[in-house]
């Protein structure tokens, strides 16, 4: 992902121009750009350490640490009061990744390599968990729309949805671990190992703190790129904030499906799907919590309807274990409406 580094310009241009005060819509996109190479570092950085430590704890690291750029900027959104555009990101991540992500990925493989094989077996198992989670996470609006108590019944089910959530995750990744096979976990005793496992975590290190001042420049401006270019803060939730934590990860999984990788493409798009889904909006909730802007699982109907049919899409693929480049189209232009639709909402 060496080519993203040109877009590091960006971060400097942000930094350079929040501290001299510039236009908060200019701060918004240059920051928003910058993040992404600095994301692409977190995942560069993530996989080495994992390749360092083993596969276990390599695995341990990937399923916690696969969407840290989106999570850092959704903590520091909570902080600000920001919870639409948090809960927004939720959804817009998860039919990113299913849809957008998966939908190239089918479209560009199947152009290069015709039909295209996998294993049905563990993308099906994937695909029937992503539809699990979302009722879980559907679960709190569901009973929000059909209560007339709309206030502490509702945070404290979506408090017991999120921990009910993460143990499923943390099951899921135990589970996974475990059938790994016995492998042996590697040393890091050898001076080049060494030299390796600090530089991967300077570059987390460096990639976070970056990160951070990023997203506080983005979050800060993003009332005025609201008010200035018309666009909704729920908009920017949906497809913007997703887009720029998760752009790396998404030019991977698309790589990987060129390269003829399909059974990895699809672990890609639909494991981060899950990872939100179990993982990131659960936690979000807790945190939302310690800084006092609390943070329910209540999505709108329309947010409902369009989580319910990308899990379903991503079940009907994975079904009869191959893919050609229809598919992949037909999943793009559902997200072009989806994306059309949410534009229009109102909210």
């Amino acid at each position: 992902m060496r080519y993203l580094n040109v877009l590091l310009i960006f971060v400097l241009i942000a930094i350079v121009g929040s501290v001299l005060g510039w236009s908060e819509l200019l701060l918004f996109w240059t920051a928003a750009i910058g993040v992404i190479p600095l994301a692409g570092w977190m995942g560069q950085g993530t996989e080495e350490l994992a390749e360092l430590v083993g596969p276990r704890v390599g695995g341990l690291l990937n399923a916690t640490l696969g969407n840290a750029a989106e999570l850092i900027i959704t903590i520091v959104a909570i902080r600000e009061g920001l919870v639409e555009l948090v809960k927004a990101s939720i959804t817009g991540s998860i039919l990113g990744n299913i849809l957008l992500v998966m939908g190239l990925s089918l479209l560009l493989g199947g152009i290069r390599h015709g039909r295209q094989q996998f294993d049905r077996s563990h993308a099906s198992v994937n695909a029937t968990t992503m539809i699990l989670s979302i009722v879980a996470l559907a679960i709190p609006s569901l009973f929000f729309f059909s209560s007339k108590e709309t206030t502490g019944p509702v945070e404290a089910l979506s408090l017991g949805a999120a921990a009910a959530m993460i143990l499923i995750y943390v099951l899921g990744v135990l589970f996974s671990l475990n059938h790994r096979g016995r492998e042996t976990e590697r040393s890091l005793s050898a001076g080049h190992n060494r030299g390796a496992f600090y530089r991967a975590i300077g570059l987390l290190a460096v990639a976070t703190l970056f990160i951070v001042w990023l997203s506080e420049i983005l979050v800060g401006a993003v009332e005025h790129t609201v008010a200035t270019m018309g666009l909704s803060e729920f908009f920017l939730g949906i497809i913007i904030i997703p887009l720029v934590g998760n752009v790396a990860e998404h030019l991977v999984g698309v790589q990987t499906a060129l390269k003829n990788q399909m059974e990895l493409s699809l672990s890609i798009s639909i494991g981060s799907s899950l990872q939100v889904a179990l993982f990131v909006a659960p936690v979000l909730v807790f945190i939302s919590l310690l800084v006092g802007h609390p943070l329910t699982l209540v999505f709108n109907q329309f947010e409902l309807i369009a989580l319910f049919g990308a899990s379903l899409i991503a079940a009907l693929v994975a079904l009869d274990g191959e893919s050609n480049w229809l598919e992949g189209a037909q999943l793009l232009v559902v997200y072009a409406i989806i994306g059309m639709a949410f534009f229009y909402l109102p909210v």
